[in-house]
């Protein structure tokens, strides 16, 4: 299993060979279970249904374009988002909002219908790409089904949502690719998101990014987040047919946190870890500060973490994104290597805001 470096739906970015700093600053761990009116319905078409019309006439009401301003420049960036609770909270992209973020400018969510509605930011996460926004005119928004990554099996039929390249309201179709996809996005090490993603055929393009991943009985399995590109040099910067979304289930547990807090947290073991080129034997340890949980442990530099769990890691990216798939005070089990002696050692892991 090995990480990939990817360009982003809307301001594209890729990580380089460089070491990642997995250290704590801070012991805060928000509640994953604070309570929150996240709508969770029962799937809203019936088991068996093969008709993306009928996902599309569900969910197209509650999936919105998302306008932010960036630099000055109103409308600069425009992504997309699905409503998420009856409150008038909706689920977008963190690289969508995060310009107008910076600057506290303004967001604008549209609605199927063409109605503009003001956004308030209620909180982000650069680590899980993820966002909630807040709109307080919520009378008419209809929020999505929420349903489960977990259950989706590779050639499971898919509708993506979303305002690709500004077109509003467009739907595509396609399957599921592969499933717990490590991959990771963007700019700078401040701003790079691992996901544990799922991989999509459905076309997705500059514009799609916060939109939903559907199953075909209408509920929302991911968040599209980012596309694999051939390079903007050849001119293949849109979908190559190699999309990538975040689970619903980290979904779930980040705007969760985000609804409670402002704020996300999510899990670290306290340690540097290599993330550019790799022969795919595993994570090698770059750096481990007393004081950790990767110290306590008993990990050192060059170590070479083979599996977490049980299951094969094949680079630095890879146990980077199984990490964070965990929730922090989790307890996991790391094989490592270290010279021709392989061992097992127990990580409890911390938190860290972002």
């Amino acid at each position: 299993m090995t990480g990939l470096a990817l360009a982003v739906g809307l301001l594209g970015g890729a990580l380089g060979s460089a070491a990642y700093n997995l250290a704590t600053d801070g012991d805060r761990t928000p509640d994953a279970a604070s309570s929150t009116d996240i709508a969770e319905e029962r799937a809203p078409l019936p088991k068996g249904n093969t008709s993306v019309s009928a996902v599309a006439k569900r969910v197209l009401p509650s999936t919105v374009q998302v306008i932010a301003s960036y630099q000055g420049e109103d409308g600069a960036v425009s992504g997309s988002g699905f409503v998420l609770d009856r409150k008038g909270h909706v689920v977008t992209n963190n690289h969508v909002v995060a310009g107008s973020a910076a600057d506290d400018e303004p967001i604008v969510v549209v609605d199927e219908s063409g109605n503009q509605h003001t956004a308030e930011l209620v909180g982000r996460s650069p680590v899980y790409d993820l966002a909630v926004l807040h709109v307080s005119e919520a009378r008419g928004l209809r929020p999505a089904a929420l349903g489960s990554s977990s259950a989706l099996l590779v050639g499971d039929e898919v509708v993506a949502i979303g305002s690709p390249l500004g077109l509003t309201s467009t739907v595509t179709a396609g399957i599921v690719s592969a499933v717990n996809r490590p991959v990771t996005t963007g700019d700078s090490a401040d701003e790079t998101s691992y996901i544990n993603a799922v991989q999509t055929d459905a076309a997705i393009n500059p514009g799609n990014s916060g939109g939903p991943l559907v199953n075909l009985r209408g509920q929302v399995v991911g968040v599209n987040s980012a596309i694999a590109t051939t390079g903007a040099s050849t001119g293949q910067a849109g979908n190559i047919g190699v999309g990538f979304a975040i689970p619903i289930e980290q979904v779930r547990v980040t705007t969760r946190q985000i609804l409670a807090d402002g704020e996300a947290s999510y899990p670290v073991i306290g340690a540097t870890v290599k993330t550019g080129a790799s022969d795919g034997r595993g994570a090698v340890i770059d750096e481990v500060p007393a004081d950790t949980p990767a110290s306590a442990a008993g990990l050192k530099p060059d170590d070479v973490v083979t599996a977490i769990d049980g299951v094969r890691v094949g680079d630095g990216i890879a146990l980077i994104v199984a990490i964070r798939s965990h929730l922090p005070g989790d307890t996991v089990k790391l094989t490592i290597q270290r010279g021709s002696v392989q061992r097992a050692v127990e990580v409890t892991l911390d938190a860290k805001v972002g």
